[in-house]
């Protein structure tokens, strides 16, 4: 049996893994999927404050209360940073760490760092327009999510602090464990994370490629459970 916890996306938190924590369960693994401050039932706890070390804060607390240790960490889009984070200063609780379609950022590197200057540029401008500077609104979901899941989402996803999006990470020298990629290779006008699917393959991580669009945990559960299984052996 695995202990997985989930850093999720960007606008989201753990209502987007409902469908996966059931298929996970009845595999023989448990899951942990908590929510970082300002988002989804936290979201009482939003603040222009709130920045990429409160969310790792917000992961790592998990990690220490429930004092979960040979950890398969799981990080998804912007969960990425935040996993990469919480795997540098986790003691050694993370025994595997798995980007879903995410983010892997290098020491003193920021979301916005990694998306160039015209995405940056997009979400600067909508946190000025919509969200009091400081929140930027969310992403439309993949068209090929189902209409009524969509709709029921859309009510659910709220802006992200910009700040989660400016700070840069910074890592310990300690090495990273053992990670993996799934590229999500489905075609979409924006494809970000290309370049960490390079980068895994040419540095030797467990790769695997689903087609499936951005948010597989919504669109593909089933393949998605069949994928994570095969790189948690």
């Amino acid at each position: 049996m695995a202990t997985i916890v989930v850093s999720h996306g960007a606008w989201s938190s753990a209502w987007a893994w409902q469908k996966m924590r059931p298929l996970l369960r009845e595999a023989g693994h448990d899951i942990f999927t908590p929510s970082y401050t300002g988002l989804g039932e936290r979201a009482h706890l939003a603040s222009p404050a709130i920045d990429l070390d409160t969310h790792v804060a917000d992961v790592l607390g998990v990690l220490s209360f429930e004092d979960l240790r040979d950890v398969v960490l799981i990080g998804h889009s912007y969960g990425g940073m935040v996993a990469t984070g919480v795997a540098d200063r986790a003691d050694g609780r993370v025994a595997k760490l798995i980007y879903l379609d995410a983010f892997a950022p290098k020491d003193g590197q920021s979301l916005f760092d990694l998306v160039g200057p015209e995405t940056e540029a997009k979400m600067r401008q909508g946190a000025s327009a919509t969200g009091d500077g400081w929140k930027v609104p969310s992403n439309p979901m993949p068209p090929d999510t189902p209409a009524d899941y969509a709709a029921w989402a859309a009510t659910r996803r709220l802006p992200q602090p910009i700040k989660c999006l400016e700070q840069k990470l910074a890592l310990s020298d300690r090495p990273l464990p053992p990670r993996g990629y799934i590229y999500c290779q489905r075609a979409r006008p924006d494809d970000v994370f290309r370049q960490f699917a390079t980068r895994a393959k040419a540095e030797g991580w467990r790769y695997a490629e689903m087609d499936a669009s951005h948010n597989p945990h919504i669109t593909a559960p089933e393949e998605l459970r069949d994928v994570l299984l095969g790189m948690m052996k």
